[in-house]
C-alpha cells in the first residue's frame, strides 16, 4: 500500500512493532524462559514503543473523528497497561496478550487511522504532520543482544 510520505516514518515504526510481535510469539512457541522475553518487551518498550506512541499523541490529533480517537488512545492506554503487568508478573499470557494487542493496534493505524488521514487532510495538513515528525521521531533501533527468537 502507498503510503502518504509524511506518514512514513510511522509506518517504518509499524514494520518494527510487527517484528517485536513475532519475535515474542516466537519466544513463547520455543519455550523461551519468561525473564529473557519480559527484558525484550521492556528494552523495546523504552528504546521504541513509548516514544512512538508519545509522538502519535502529538502529531496525529488531527483524527477528527470521535470514536477513531477513542480507539486509538483506548489501544495505547490497554498496551501500556500490559507493559506494566509485564513488568510485575510471570505470565506468558501476558506476554502473548501484549503481542496480539500490539499486533492489533498496528494493522488499526495502518489500515484504518492513516488510510483516513490521507483521505481527509490536506497536503498541507500532511506536511505539517510530516514536519512535526522531523521534530520529533528517530528511527527505531533494532539492535537486541539477546536473540532468543531464533
Amino acid at each position: 500500500m502507498k503510503r502518504n510520505e509524511n506518514l512514513v516514518p510511522l509506518s517504518r515504526d509499524h514494520h518494527f512493532g510487527l517484528l517485536c510481535c513475532w519475535k515474542i510469539r516466537q519466544g513463547i512457541k520455543k519455550d523461551i524462559p519468561y525473564e529473557r522475553i519480559k527484558n525484550y518487551v521492556a528494552d523495546y518498550w523504552e528504546k521504541n514503543l513509548s516514544r512512538h506512541f508519545d509522538i502519535e499523541d502529538i502529531v496525529l490529533p488531527e483524527v477528527n473523528n470521535e470514536s477513531l480517537q477513542m480507539q486509538m488512545e483506548d489501544e495505547h492506554k490497554q498496551i501500556r497497561k500490559l507493559i506494566k503487568s509485564i513488568s510485575r508478573s510471570g505470565s506468558r499470557e501476558l506476554l502473548s496478550d501484549f503481542a496480539d494487542a500490539l499486533y492489533k493496534h498496528i494493522r488499526f493505524e495502518e489500515r484504518i487511522i492513516f488510510p483516513y488521514l490521507e483521505e481527509r487532510l490536506s497536503g498541507e495538513e500532511l506536511d505539517n504532520i510530516g514536519a512535526h515528525l522531523l521534530q520529533f521521531h528517530r528511527k527505531e533501533e533494532d539492535s537486541y543482544q539477546d536473540e532468543f527468537w531464533k
